[in-house]
């Protein structure tokens, strides 16, 4: 991929307004020259969350999130850098230029950019077909027998394809070609709509792009025997990566720090449309890498609620333990055959606080299948084995025990930490302390950059201050740590009582600090002189007080 140029970075974010991109994840209150709000990354009753609009700098007194305008999208969208940068300057009609792209590189660009507009536009025409047509009266009154209301629908886009050529005329009309047409995987190799009367739910990817389509038999007559077939894999779309919803989920997963994965997409708008948010559907019955990938960046937490087939199937248990694998908590709520989500939308919370840890669960679906107790016996054993210790392996132990009927003898399980478990918090010592806080009071007034520009790194002991240090004084770039500590000395300084007085005589401080090194090992010839300016400069302190 081409990289983005710095000029265009800077024009996005010049142009983003900051406090529309994070009011669009919790209601800010203008509270002096800075907005408050409740979190957008855990819940709270009391507002915490506090934005500097000039800076577009975030920071939680209550959870420690913080960053700058960039992480705020990456974190709160799940994108990375360049997604990022490409999400605010579509918002924001920022145009961005690439570096050193090839004219083969610009071609494929400007390609896939074509192929998304008009996956975008068909998506359009299908809606428009559903709603505003006669013919549309079928897949209307379907939708009404699932319970599933028009808004709801029209949020996620459900559209209906008529056949024969009618969306490929108009898009031909448009300025597309047959070729764009056939690698959007929207016409058939003979040039007609490759989606033929069928219901269309729209398949987007995190950024709320269209890929493809998934579209739905209505029609006894129709050609095709499965009920529902997918665009054929093409250059944008891969069945095994998309996560269905993900794209309108993303808030609330990351909020509430949990997805239920569903296995329709019927599920997905219902339980949306009973106001349970954080739900996403998996495309198929097993979870793929790189749908794991994509949840991930959100959170490690995920309920799995499928009927009672498919959460037995092979393919399954298989997405099952790779998420184990990549760290996930695993939780399963196993439904009876026949019965899915969508049947009762709004006594949803009840089955997942029945759900079972998915090592337990898998102990039982193993025991169940089993041919005979032995075998079972073998397997459970593995299983166990192969777990670290947890409450939830004791308790799988336990069940296995009582439904064999003999102890399993396990080995020592690992007693290492999960993935993902938050590290603990590095306690400051009071030099580092005294560095944040000069640092802190030179960002909430101005007047102290010339003082602060007069130290030089050495008065800094800690890498990530000594950066910060370069930033404020010279522009210098920020990593990922330095610009999250930025907007959290940023937040601190005012309600930690630094003022200009108390900015300044931190400042002195540093230099009173280094004088003092410099006196325990400099050459005895300066001793005086060090005296001397140490003396000095407590005098200048003294004044401050």
């Amino acid at each position: 991929m081409a990289r983005i140029m710095d000029t265009s970075v800077e024009a996005v974010k010049a142009a983003a307004d900051f406090v529309e991109v994070v009011s669009a994840r919790t209601q800010l209150r203008k509270v002096g020259a800075r907005y408050t709000g409740r979190c957008p990354f855990h819940e709270e009753r009391t507002p915490s969350f506090t934005v500097n609009a000039v800076d577009k700098l975030y920071y939680c007194f209550g959870c420690g999130a913080k960053g700058d305008l960039i992480t705020f999208v990456r974190e709160t969208e799940g994108l990375d850098f360049v997604e990022s940068i490409e999400w605010l300057g579509e918002r924001f009609r920022v145009p961005i230029e690439y570096e050193e792209s090839s004219p083969g590189q610009d071609e494929a660009r400007q390609r896939r950019e074509r192929l998304f507009a008009v996956l975008d536009q068909a998506a359009t025409f299908y809606e428009r077909t559903l709603w505003d047509s006669q013919a549309g009266g079928m897949a209307r009154d379907y939708l009404k027998g699932r319970r599933l209301g028009e808004d709801v629908c029209r949020e996620f886009r459900l559209g209906l394809a008529l056949g024969g050529m009618s969306l490929a005329r108009k898009a031909l009309e448009k300025g597309f070609t047959p070729e764009e047409l056939s690698a959007a995987g929207l016409t058939r190799q003979r040039g007609d709509d490759y989606f033929q009367r069928r219901l269309l739910f729209p398949l987007a990817d995190a950024r709320g792009r269209v890929l493809g389509f998934q579209a739905r038999r209505l029609h006894e007559d129709d050609p095709l025997p499965a009920k529902y077939v997918n665009t054929r894999e093409s250059e944008l779309f891969h069945k095994g990566s998309l996560v269905y919803g993900l794209d309108r989920s993303r808030a609330a997963i990351a909020k509430e720090d949990r997805a239920c994965v569903v296995e329709g997409n019927t599920d997905v708008i219902a339980l949306k449309q009973a106001g349970f948010e954080p739900v996403v559907a998996c495309m198929g019955t097993a979870l793929t890498e790189q749908q794991l990938k994509e949840l991930g960046r959100l959170t490690k937490r995920l309920w799995l609620a499928f009927d009672g087939d498919a959460a037995g199937e092979t393919a399954t248990l298989r997405g099952m333990a790779l998420a184990v694998q990549q760290g996930f908590d695993v939780k399963v709520v196993p439904l009876p055959p026949g019965v899915d989500p969508a049947d009762d939308p709004k006594g949803f919370e009840a089955h997942l606080a029945a759900a079972e840890p998915y090592l337990v669960y898998r102990v039982r679906i193993e025991i169940d299948r089993a041919d005979d107790r032995e075998s079972a016996f073998r397997t459970v054993k593995e299983l166990l084995d192969q777990a670290s210790e947890s409450p939830e392996r004791q308790d799988a132990w336990r069940y296995a025990n009582d439904k064999l009927g003999m102890t399993v003898q396990l080995r020592a399980g690992s007693a290492s930490a999960r993935a993902g478990a938050p590290a603990s918090q590095r306690v400051l010592d009071a030099s580092a302390r005294l560095e944040r806080n000069a640092l802190a009071g030179v960002l909430a007034h101005d007047r102290l950059k010339p003082l602060l520009a007069e130290l030089t790194e050495d008065h800094f002991y800690d890498p990530v201050h000594r950066r910060l240090r370069a930033h404020i004084v010279d522009g210098a770039p920020l990593d990922a740590d330095a610009v999250g500590l930025l907007a959290e000395l940023d937040a601190r300084a005012v309600p930690e009582g630094i003022d200009d007085a108390t900015g300044e005589e931190l400042i002195w401080r540093l230099r009173e600090r280094e004088l003092r090194r410099e006196l325990q090992h400099s050459d005895p010839s300066r001793t005086k002189e060090l005296q001397e300016a140490l003396q000095r400069l407590l005098e200048r302190v003294a004044t401050l007080s």
